[in-house]
């Protein structure tokens, strides 16, 4: 056993990851009732995770703001562009898939109950009133927006406090960092739970029937990862943005997509970003920003959806209308929340601007409930990734101008 346990300790995580996914499929097809009881490990991980990680965002924020040397430059203005322009562009790549590509939809009930915002102005609001939540609450509920302003506030307030004070924050932040390692050497254990869960629960009986859907949906969100992403990094760095990329996929995309949730991912992201060797100030706020506004998946998820409908409807959508979905869809995707289907609830917001009723896009949102063990995979995979690819590209750049040899093999 002792054996065992060093050969498993010198594996990569990705790999005991890949391990514990084979494990859990060969449970879920083999004897699913026997082992039903280790789909309670994915809910600890998950758990696990949401609990620590706006504690932890904050600590981080606060602290590398606090210590935050004057002059020394942090990125974010590049972080924010790039996360903007991913957003849109993923958004965009969607809406010209859809049309080349054009998919009916069967529609279905099952979003009763479930109230979608009734404009892009309610999304903005509600930003901006997570914006000044009361900070315990913004934890306790997982307000990241809540929480990054409250943070930067208390960072900037602390600025001029004395550095035994400095060095307590930091210690915290750094305990919190430990603690949240902790809970990641448990991934293996959680996403085994979690892909047992979605197997035995919900097959893949429900997906065949959307076959061309999710076709549609994952390959644009596949283009967008392998393509449109590797293209803005390369204008960024000018040098082959693979390696990031393929080592940002591998790592934070993989226990996203099992996880299902951005805000779930940002610890891993963090501990990503900290060995790429990126600088602190800035992987500490653009993270658990990017987890609420770096939205490609989300973006291509509403976009498709909607265009579905749309086609399904016999609507006749004339170009200006459909650069202007992409660019709703990006507003959109920027008020999803980080949590599985955030980005669903936002498809009867697109779908007005076609006029389709809103008992019809909830259909819609249905139809998404129904693909959401894929959809949601996928979408979070891309998302949470990408928010490391471009916080480490706006640094890479700032590397080139300093004269440093970006060796991306080595870093990433």
């Amino acid at each position: 056993m002792t054996n065992i346990l060093k050969k498993w300790s010198r594996l990569s995580l990705v790999k005991q990851i890949l391990v514990g996914l084979i494990i859990g499929i060969i449970l879920a097809l083999t004897i699913p009732e026997v082992a039903k009881p280790i789909s309670i490990l994915g809910s600890l991980f998950v758990g696990a995770l949401k609990a620590i990680a706006p504690v932890l965002v904050l600590f981080l924020v606060m602290s590398a703001i606090a210590q935050h040397k004057r002059g020394h430059k942090t990125n974010m203005k590049s972080i924010i562009v790039l996360y903007l322009l991913g957003t849109f562009l993923a958004g965009l790549i969607a809406v010209i898939a859809s049309f080349i590509f054009p998919v009916g939809l069967t529609l279905a009930k099952g979003a009763e109950g479930v109230t979608p915002p009734g404009g892009v102005v309610e999304v903005l609001k509600t930003l901006l009133l997570n914006v000044v939540d009361n900070p315990v609450n913004a934890i306790v509920n997982a307000n990241y927006i809540g929480i990054l302003t409250w943070a930067v506030i208390l960072g900037l307030a602390l600025r001029n406090a004395a550095d035994t004070t400095k060095t307590l924050i930091g210690n915290f932040s750094d305990a919190i960092s430990k603690m949240v390692s902790w809970v990641i050497k448990f991934a293996p254990l959680g996403i085994m739970g979690l892909v047992f869960e979605s197997i035995t629960t919900n097959g893949i009986e429900a997906l065949l029937s959307y076959g061309k859907l999710l076709a549609v949906l994952i390959g644009c969100m596949v283009f967008v990862a392998l393509v449109v992403n590797p293209i803005i990094v390369f204008a960024v760095i000018k040098q082959n943005p693979y390696p990031l990329v393929l080592k940002c996929l591998k790592e934070s995309g993989v226990t996203a997509f099992f996880t299902r949730s951005s805000a779930s991912n940002i610890p891993v992201n963090m501990k990503l970003c900290e060995n790429l060797g990126l600088n602190k100030d800035s992987y500490s706020v653009s993270i658990p920003l990017g987890a609420t506004i770096n939205m490609a998946g989300a973006a291509v998820t509403i976009s498709v959806l909607t265009l579905a409908a749309v086609h399904t409807l016999g609507i006749q959508v004339d170009l200006p209308t459909a650069i202007l979905l992409s660019l709703v869809a990006a507003i959109c995707a920027c008020g999803a929340s980080g949590v599985a289907g955030g980005s669903l609830l936002l498809i009867p917001l697109a779908c007005s601007l076609f006029g389709i009723p809103n008992e019809i896009a909830m259909q819609v949102v249905g139809v998404g409930f129904i693909i959401g063990v894929l959809q949601d995979s996928f979408e979070t995979a891309l998302n949470s990734s990408t928010d490391v690819i471009f916080t480490a590209a706006a640094e890479f750049k700032e590397w080139r101008k300093e004269g440093k040899i970006i060796e991306i093999k080595k870093a990433a």
